[in-house]
């Protein structure tokens, strides 16, 4: 089964964690809950909730990659990954509700979308998110992919100013070629907001760019999350020689 050669045991600073996809109703449920606390209950996002559970109709078509905690039994981080088959059945991309994808229309049959990154607070000290990134490049190899995409979140909290500032530096950069390039439904207004702040950049984004990723045009307004989201992908080609040394071990 697919989750076996994803699996993968290590030990870091003391914690004894595994990733591997979730392969059970109540392990996706250990990932949903994961994602309600961070999200709901530490972020203050409006999304919908069963029982302390965040739950969409795109859960059932995705597979779900967690890391876990083999002391406690505890889910500590999780992604959630969108293939065309599953998009197919769903109704479409969850980006595309964001974003016009036509012109990375011609990829998507060999794409993974991510979704619904999250690791829990006693757990950021990297080794989680580097286990998801090794389990994610492992999925990608084993159903022949050769793109990742997914929403990058900018907070708005202050208005959207940060957000802005944020855009502008980062354009200056990592913006990718044309053919890449997607439309904002719900665009943030960047010429009302500053522009020119000191600003730094979320760790998950920053982590994204410095392995090799791309922000695929301006960004979107998340009301639900009062957020600013980037559409971020990357080629597998482009991921750091570095990161594939390392994650494909």
């Amino acid at each position: 089964m697919l989750q076996h050669h994803i699996e993968q045991h290590s030990v870091i600073d003391n914690q004894r964690l595994v990733v591997t996809l979730a392969s059970t109703q109540a392990e996706i449920e250990d990932a949903q809950r994961l994602r309600y606390e961070i999200f709901a209950l530490e972020m203050g996002a409006k999304i919908n909730s069963v029982n302390g559970l965040d739950i969409d109709k795109y859960d059932e078509h995705c597979q779900h990659l967690i890391v876990r905690d083999e002391d406690n039994g505890r889910v500590v981080g999780c992604y959630r990954l969108l293939t065309i088959d599953g998009a197919r059945k769903v109704g479409g991309w969850y980006s595309a509700g964001e974003f016009d994808l036509s012109r990375i229309e011609h990829i998507l049959d060999r794409t993974v979308e991510l979704g619904r990154a999250c690791v829990h607070k006693d757990y950021r000290n990297g080794g989680v998110v580097m286990l998801l990134w090794s389990g994610l490049i492992k999925f990608m190899h084993l159903e022949n992919l050769s793109y990742m995409i997914g929403c990058g979140s900018i907070s708005m909290s202050d208005g959207g100013h940060m957000a802005a500032s944020l855009y502008r530096k980062l354009e200056k950069k990592y913006l990718s070629p044309l053919e890449y390039r997607v439309f904002p439904h719900v665009p943030v207004q960047l010429d009302k907001l500053k522009q020119d702040l000191e600003v730094s950049t979320p760790a998950l984004i920053k982590g994204y760019l410095r392995a090799g990723a791309y922000i695929c045009g301006e960004p979107a307004w998340d009301p639900d999350f009062n957020s600013a989201d980037v559409l971020i992908m990357m080629p597998i080609t482009r991921l750091d020689e570095r990161y594939l040394k390392h994650f494909c071990r």
